[in-house]
């Protein structure tokens, strides 16, 4: 009963931000009748909670890239393949699933795989109010085709060559690298995307 009422609460504030930022009411109806259907079923509630962690995931991935491109990566635009952050986010949930805390005791080190070495692009703590219980580094692999290596050529010879690379191209590949802070017998798990 605590769960609904406040489920309530925050519905009831939902509508109210919604209402100003003025959706249209069938909209608003809409919206919840979907979230009273998920209440009135209880075990799609773990479903639809597990999909808007992985969106939020996928975003912190997005964002995450899109500031280190041109403070570290030195570009003017990231091409990411398409799905690859939702991909990843999947992936880190299934390796979260068996830890006692789960996604909030996670410590994310973000790498980028590039011609010229390894860069560390951040650290993202998930819960910042439990300790942690594992890391992952998620190593993204830059896509080599010889498309960003000419035109990263053709701009070397002209008088309007930039200071840093225009585009870095991400491959759909990945590495994910698991390591257990609790327990000193665990090895490492290492996923490959």
């Amino acid at each position: 009963m605590v769960a609904t009422s406040t489920i309530k609460t925050k519905s009831s504030d939902y509508i109210k931000e919604l209402v100003e930022r003025r959706y249209d009411h069938a909209c608003i109806d809409k919206e919840l009748d979907f979230w009273d259907h998920c209440l009135a079923e209880p075990q799609m509630t773990g479903e639809v909670t597990e999909d808007i962690t992985c969106q939020q995931l996928a975003k912190m991935f997005e964002n995450c890239l899109s500031q280190a491109k041109k403070t570290i990566l030195h570009c003017s635009y990231v091409l990411v393949p398409e799905k690859l952050t939702q991909r990843i986010a999947g992936e880190v949930l299934q390796l979260a699933a068996c830890e006692p805390c789960g996604l909030r005791g996670c410590v994310l080190y973000v790498h980028l795989d590039m011609e010229n070495g390894c860069k560390r692009l951040e650290r993202i703590v998930y819960d910042a109010t439990v300790v942690p219980t594992f890391e992952l580094t998620l190593v993204f692999k830059q896509d080599g085709t010889a498309w960003t290596s000419l035109q990263d050529f053709l701009f070397m010879g002209t008088c309007f060559a930039p200071t840093f690379r225009r585009i870095l191209k991400l491959s759909s590949g990945f590495r994910l690298v698991k390591k257990k802070l609790y327990c000193s017998s665990a090895g490492t798990i290492v996923d490959e995307g």
